[in-house]
């Protein structure tokens, strides 16, 4: 479990890094408390990676058999996935003027933007697929954190230097890192490591 929760910490932290979410939390850190944002992020997180997860395990229980072409297409889809962190993802004026005007309790507006913003979002593909291979709790929790943890360090650089991270440095290293793990997962597939 150890090693699914670390796994998945630095995979979502990383997938997470110049995310259109980072940028949504920034615009909801300029009307709400950080702490309020904070605690919107981590419930609407924990709900869909908790049903990532639970996608992913049963993927991974029913085709045990399989799990050679699975880590292959897992590594593959870590592959799409530097792919389109090299695309990049922005947040659109009209999200960002949601944001903005987001009325009502600040949890429930935070929480709910952010649980829609991510169904299908990169960060929720890696879950699933991290989940396939590895302990699903593990996976959950690491996910969830990692994800919070990339949020929180926005809405902080954002407080504190009051611009955007170095978007080409964030991106270029998001898609290294996730080349590398698609790399190994299709190397483990094929039977090249471990």
């Amino acid at each position: 479990m150890f090693s699914a929760l670390v796994l998945s910490t630095v995979v979502i932290f990383v997938a997470e890094l110049g995310d259109k979410s980072q940028l949504m939390a920034m615009t909801f850190a300029t009307r709400y408390r950080a702490r309020d944002v904070i605690l919107g992020i981590t419930a609407a997180t924990a709900v869909v990676h908790l049903a990532s997860v639970g996608i992913g395990y049963f993927i991974g229980a029913s085709f045990e058999r399989y799990q050679g072409p699975i880590a292959i297409a897992a590594g593959i889809a870590f592959l799409g996935f530097a792919a389109w962190t090299l695309r990049g993802d922005e947040l659109t004026d009209e999200e960002a003027q949601k944001a903005r005007k987001a009325k009502g309790s600040a949890l429930l507006a935070v929480g709910l933007a952010f649980f829609l913003a991510e169904l299908g979002d990169k960060t929720m593909l890696a879950t699933i697929t991290l989940a396939v291979r590895e302990n699903w709790f593990g996976t959950w929790i690491g996910s969830t954190v990692g994800m919070v943890a990339a949020d929180a360090l926005a809405i902080g650089v954002g407080a504190l230097l009051g611009r955007k991270l170095p978007e080409r440095v964030i991106k270029y290293g998001a898609a290294a890192a996730f080349a590398i793990f698609g790399l190994v997962l299709v190397a483990e597939g094929a039977g090249w490591l471990g």
